[in-house]
């Protein structure tokens, strides 16, 4: 009987994901629907959707959740916040054997496969003011089916809510020889069959499908593969896009001449900027002092400029103890709002939150719970409401906007 529900419970998903694919090809009756033409006054947060668990469609077990996809336990956690699932439906929630919330009730978790979930992660983003996602493919996960699914599952849900989506390559973990086919052969298979960039919801800037590539980095490969990429988006075939480039928050001191010139070959620079931070009297805030000169150089360069901007770091469950010490408290959402601050004062009009979902690296801004499984140390939002980040976020979209005075305190309260 078992193994009946279970079997029901895995059909149903499916159905629901092909009626949400399919959904996803048409735009829906939504009156506050978010400009796709352009990214400038645009908030994008980056949306991971890596998360599995056991008797979800993609079987593929734990996956980002335990470093044992098999098992899930303390000493197996790879993620470093408990998400808030209070809203879920009981189809959604997926049991954490051996957690327990401080009540004594059944711990769950979320899968990013079940495409109620996603719908639920973008009804957020619109009752909150955030524009949209760079919805993140890894070339070293391409292969797996449920890739396509999460994708299916957001095109789906910014057609609904109206938000927009762009695709975000990470090349991590892919060796140098297979990079440029494997990206190259994904984008055009996504144009010509999947035609993601004929959906309303998929965002553009000059004219061009956006496409964010993340991974630029001289100690992983060299300039002349930055060049061969740069140039595959750059041609006049059907392919062609506006091209955001992830680099390092250092690329102005490249020494690398080719590389210093594949930096300014970019449409959008987006330094990352996660774990780079500076000290502010006794705490430790984002360090955004280079980017004035960062936005300087952009111009001069003719590109434009897509700054990230997080809430606080941490990854102790991923990493082990001797990590603690790289943690970034949030101090409460003031970490996350002085970036939008600097932004503003910089007249900056375009940020990256990185990430919507990312619990595994504690830089999440979706709903988390400030009463997790007892069973293990997790980062809460320090008894902020679950939805506190949402709400930052939101407001901090309205000042990239020019919709609210800047101010240096949060304008918001819990």
């Amino acid at each position: 009987m078992c193994m009946m529900r279970r079997a029901w419970k895995i059909l149903r998903v499916f159905v629901l994901a092909w009626a949400a694919s399919t959904a996803g090809l048409c735009p829906a009756e939504e009156p506050n629907r978010i400009d796709a033409t352009t990214l400038h006054r645009k908030v994008l947060c980056g949306y991971q959707g890596w998360f599995r668990c056991p008797g979800d469609p993609a079987e593929r077990g734990w996956w980002h959740w335990s470093r044992n996809a098999r098992k899930i336990a303390p000493e197996t956690l790879t993620f470093e916040m408990w998400p808030d699932l209070s809203e879920f439906t009981e189809e959604e929630k997926y049991p954490a054997p051996g957690f327990t919330l401080p009540d004594g009730r059944q711990a769950h978790l979320f899968s990013s496969a079940h495409p109620r979930t996603v719908d639920r992660h973008f009804d957020w983003m619109r009752t909150y003011g955030i524009d949209g996602v760079f919805v993140q493919r890894f070339l070293s996960e391409l292969r797996r089916p449920s890739t396509d699914l999460v994708l299916n599952h957001v095109r789906a849900s910014a057609s609904k809510t109206g938000r927009v989506y762009a695709v975000c390559y990470d090349l991590s973990g892919t060796p140098e020889p297979q990079i440029f086919d494997r990206l190259t052969s994904d984008w055009k298979r996504l144009v010509d069959e999947r035609k993601v960039t004929r959906d309303d919801r998929y965002l553009h800037h000059q004219e061009r499908p956006v496409v964010f590539v993340w991974g630029l980095y001289p100690d992983r490969f060299g300039p002349a593969l930055a060049h061969r990429i740069i140039d595959f988006f750059e041609k006049e075939h059907p392919y062609p896009a506006t091209l955001v480039g992830g680099v390092p928050w250092y690329w102005r001191r490249e020494k690398d001449p080719e590389w210093s010139r594949a930096f300014r070959r970019l449409d959008v620079i987006s330094p990352w900027n996660v774990g780079h931070s500076m000290k502010a009297g006794e705490q430790r805030h984002a360090s955004t002092i280079t980017w004035k000169d960062d936005l300087t150089e952009s111009k001069r360069s003719g590109m434009a400029y897509l700054p990230v901007i997080y809430p606080g770091f941490g990854w102790t469950n991923l990493k082990g103890k001797q990590a603690a010490s790289q943690t970034l408290p949030r101090l409460s959402g003031e970490f996350l709002w002085q970036q939008f601050v600097t932004a503003s004062d910089l007249k900056i009009e375009m940020a990256y939150v990185a990430m919507f979902d990312e619990v595994d690296e504690g830089t999440a801004i979706f709903k988390v719970s400030n009463s997790p499984p007892t069973q293990a140390r997790f980062q809460t939002y320090e008894g902020r409401p679950s939805d506190w980040y949402l709400r930052l976020t939101g407001e901090g979209s309205k000042l990239i906007r020019g919709e609210i005075r800047n101010q240096k305190k949060i304008p918001i309260r819990p």
